[in-house]
């Protein structure tokens, strides 16, 4: 069973705090603030932490909860980072039928960690999609842009050994 209690801490550094500081000085009493401000955010840190979300809070005089619901509401901002190398392992109809549902979760038991998370050491972050449009290569992944297709559960060992630096 994976780890969901996985939380890697923290790392943001003093420029890209400066740089969302700016961000937010920039859009400051503007009507419809929030979004842009999230989206420069979360382009600068690549997710968008609690510790990021205070700094947009304070900055933009927005109470917490409503930064957290707009992060939380729209698929294009994630509250968890992304690993150097992204898993994205297809659960759409096609690539779930033959068997995608137990490739993501060999994935999962064998990082130790659950879909929208990251291991502990940055190293991998691991996702679900509906369809990447390979169906024909079903059951699909992705680690970055390398696609694998026509996968089996004894296929994820040596694949993910190929990403040890």
């Amino acid at each position: 069973m994976a780890n969901t209690k996985t939380v890697v801490p923290f790392s943001g550094t003093k420029e890209q705090e400066k740089r969302l500081l700016e961000v937010i000085e920039e859009h400051k009493g503007q009507k419809g603030a929030l979004m842009p401000v999230l989206q420069a955010a979360q382009e600068i840190y690549g997710y968008l932490p609690i510790e990021v979300q205070k700094m947009v809070s304070e900055g933009l005089s927005i109470p917490l909860e409503e930064i957290y619901g707009v992060a939380t509401f729209y698929s294009q901002f994630t509250l968890n980072p992304k690993g150097k190398y992204k898993i994205s392992v297809c659960l759409g109809t096609a690539c779930y039928v033959k068997g995608s549902g137990d490739v993501f979760n060999r994935i999962s038991e064998k990082l130790g960690i659950a879909s929208g998370m990251c291991t502990p050491d940055g190293k991998f972050s691991l996702d679900a999609c509906r369809c990447i449009g390979a169906c024909g290569l079903a059951p699909v992944m992705t680690i970055n842009d390398e696609v694998y297709g026509r996968l089996t559960v004894d296929d994820v060992d040596t694949i993910l050994a190929k990403y040890d630096d």
